[in-house]
């Protein structure tokens, strides 16, 4: 005899639902996942802009520098200052 048509339908209907039953907290966690992956991205563009701006300021703290250093050596230069050592 032949199984009916019915029992199979049950069979196929009971294996579909335990598959659904374990891809639903692997779905939740993917959620989980690409939620987190997004807040990690948003903190490294931060990051990224927060490092861009101090070598920004650190550029024009070196210029700063050398133009000070440009002026003392100037101001050695007219007072005829030297270095002895």
């Amino acid at each position: 005899m032949f199984p009916s048509k019915t029992k199979s339908f049950c069979v196929n209907d009971d294996v579909g639902n335990l598959i659904l039953e374990r891809l639903r907290p692997m779905d939740d966690r993917l959620i989980n996942i690409e939620s987190n992956m997004s807040d990690l991205k948003t903190r490294m563009s931060a990051r990224k802009e927060h490092t861009g701006g101090l070598s920004t300021a650190l550029t024009g703290l070196n210029s700063r520098f050398d133009r000070l250093t440009d002026r003392v050596d100037r101001i050695d230069r007219r007072l005829d200052v030297s270095d002895h050592c």
